[in-house]
């Protein structure tokens, strides 16, 4: 599903006009962009989590020449799926 997916089942579900739907969703999705900026953590409980993971700086090589190259420290966002995610998926794969 994609984003334009996720504003027509919106739109479909709740009566909404095709605008109205995409300002929620981009709404959300802002709000999750802020909160991870920020540092802070983002729980949907039922479904998942989001939380930014800090990387320290490493040695690494290019892959082209072989060379050692630094990579600097980052913070890179995290996406951990809650218990009932991973049941509702496993039960519709069984079926």
């Amino acid at each position: 599903m994609n984003k334009l997916e996720l504003i027509s089942a919106l739109k479909q579900q709740s009566g909404i006009t095709k605008a109205e739907a995409a300002e929620v969703v981009q709404t959300f999705f802002d709000s999750l962009t802020e909160a991870l900026a920020k540092g802070d953590r983002v729980e949907i409980r039922g479904l998942c989590s989001f939380f930014i993971k800090e990387y320290k700086s490493y040695t690494g090589r290019n892959p082209k020449t072989g060379d050692k190259v630094t990579i600097p420290p980052k913070k890179l966002p995290f996406f951990k799926c809650g218990k009932e995610l991973k049941e509702r998926v496993d039960l519709l794969n069984n079926l």
